[in-house]
């Protein structure tokens, strides 16, 4: 039996759909980008209804591209940008307000009252998770306590909440699944890692309905059934996981310390601590790497909220690129002596600063600098912030990453040869860049697979991910320091205008 899967990717900028065969090679693809909402200040918001349409639109792209027939089809399996939040009547689906995404900052009060209070330890107790408005918790609070009747709804049993991939697979399933995974479950500060549960205490303390709250599953699992109306032919979703542990797995990272780090939007890095629940002395997240058979696997990570988003800063806001491939070239071109450095602050600091009211700035600039050197020090950024976290993971586990220890890399911005090596070089590590660049969908496309019994099993996954370029690191240590000297004194000075 042949093994087509479709996977979908809904993003944060665009949704994907790939179909991939059982070399898990893409042999069709659909694509569409969709608008930002930023209603004031610190707010980010999705039209639910466009990520709807755009997952439907670019399936059937998919499928047609590939030439295949919704009934080749063995499985389907989506990834999601995770901890953005959507609340809608269970009779209706119509959502009571826009989607509110992860970037999202409008909580930042809410959560600060609630660390002044004490409750900061317990949540990351349980859940793994920091008291910030990154995660969807302090959000679904929000919905409820600021959208007219909402409340009065919910705790009636009328509403349902998911993160997106409980979003899609309600409209997939014309309302007959609602459910999530166990790895966005982990992303919502109500979900109690350890036990494997919602968690009644936190679920108190925030006042959200358990009625609210979906089914947890395993990554691979049966979520449901796609109705027939929309692709033609009624399809299995078997497999499901948020964006950073479907690359997770998409990188074959299954042994303990094993780390990849995801370039898109943001840049995720995690490490596998195996069965261990590891808590961070670093301010990373302990979280749920993935869950399989009922055995639960997790990870340390570091969240960094703004990684290609610079370069669309680049595009859209400061209007001296047309395209993100562009940059590569002036960061050739850049004065090699310049020392600017971007602190990509946009909406705030994540990991392992967690700074919600730091903003971005940029430092070192003169006379001669020009666009050439901006566009250098926004891919740079990448790379600076990108130690931050692998150090912090260092403290945490005991230093077992040591200079031989490889990075596996993936997302849009791997595409960069410039931007890859200055990343080996600023890490003074190894960095892997797959053939399969598309490793988030992958991931997911192989959950659904395995699920099905067509795809291989894990060992035979791991024994097949296939390496398209090593980075090698040949920047003198002196040199290093002196850069990153720079970039934490940058960093600083960004959280000093900011209190």
């Amino acid at each position: 039996m042949t093994g087509w899967v479709l996977s979908i990717d809904q993003g944060t900028t665009s949704t994907r759909a790939i179909v991939f065969n059982d070399s898990f090679e893409s042999v069709g693809v659909g694509q569409r980008e969709f608008p930002q909402h930023f209603p004031h200040e610190g707010w980010v918001e999705h039209d639910p209804e466009d990520l709807w349409n755009t997952t439907v639109e670019t399936c059937r792209e998919a499928l047609s591209e590939a030439g295949l027939a919704a009934e080749k089809i063995i499985g389907v399996g989506i990834t999601n940008q995770r901890e953005t939040t959507l609340i809608w009547d269970r009779k209706t689906g119509e959502p009571v307000y826009n989607a509110i995404v992860w970037q999202d900052r409008r909580t930042s009060a809410f959560c600060s009252t609630l660390k002044a209070a004490g409750h900061e330890e317990m949540f990351t107790r349980k859940t793994g998770l920091l008291l910030d408005p990154y995660f969807s918790g302090t959000k679904v609070a929000w919905i409820l306590d600021n959208v007219e009747g909402v409340r009065e709804r919910a705790e009636a049993g009328e509403l349902a909440f998911g993160t997106v991939d409980t979003w899609l697979i309600w409209r997939l399933t014309g309302g007959k699944s609602h459910v999530t995974d166990a790895t966005n479950a982990s992303r919502t500060l109500l979900y109690n890692i350890g036990e494997n549960r919602w968690d009644e205490e936190l679920l108190a303390l925030l006042n959200i309905p358990m009625s609210l709250l979906p089914d947890v599953k395993d990554c691979a699992d049966e979520f449901g059934t796609i109705t027939a109306d929309l692709l033609g032919a009624e399809l299995p979703i078997y497999g499901v996981a948020g964006d950073q542990q479907a690359a997770t797995v998409g990188q074959a990272c299954f042994k303990q310390g094993m780390v990849k780090s995801t370039y898109g939007t943001g840049c995720f890095a995690l490490l596998n601590t195996g069965e261990e629940l590891v808590y961070s002395k670093n301010r990373l997240l302990s979280t749920i790497a993935y869950r399989l058979n009922g055995k639960t696997t997790y990870a340390l990570e570091g969240s960094i909220f703004i990684a290609g988003a610079a370069v669309q800063w680049l595009r859209d806001g400061l209007k001296i690129i047309d395209n993100a491939a562009q940059t590569q070239l002036m960061a050739e071109n850049a004065d090699p002596e310049s020392h600017v450095y971007l602190v990509p602050a946009f909406v705030g600091l994540g990991a392992p600063y967690w700074d919600p009211e730091a903003r971005a700035a940029i430092f070192g600039m003169t006379r001669s600098t020009g666009q050439d050197e901006i566009a250098r020090a926004a891919l740079e950024s990448v790379g600076y912030q990108t130690v931050d976290l692998i150090n912090s993971k260092s403290s945490d586990m005991g230093s077992p990453l040591n200079g031989d220890t490889v990075l596996r890399v993936d997302g849009g911005m791997v595409a960069s040869d410039w931007t890859m090596q200055f990343l080996a070089d600023i890490l003074g590590r190894p960095v892997d860049r797959p053939v399969v660049q598309e490793t988030t969908a992958l991931g997911v496309a192989w959950l659904a697979g395995m699920k099905a019994g067509v795809w291989p099993t894990m060992e035979e996954f791991s024994e097949r991910w296939n390496l398209d370029r090593r980075f090698e690191p040949n920047m003198e240590a002196a040199e290093r320091e002196k850069r990153l000297s720079g970039w934490h004194d940058a960093v600083s000075r960004t959280r000093s205008q900011a209190s």
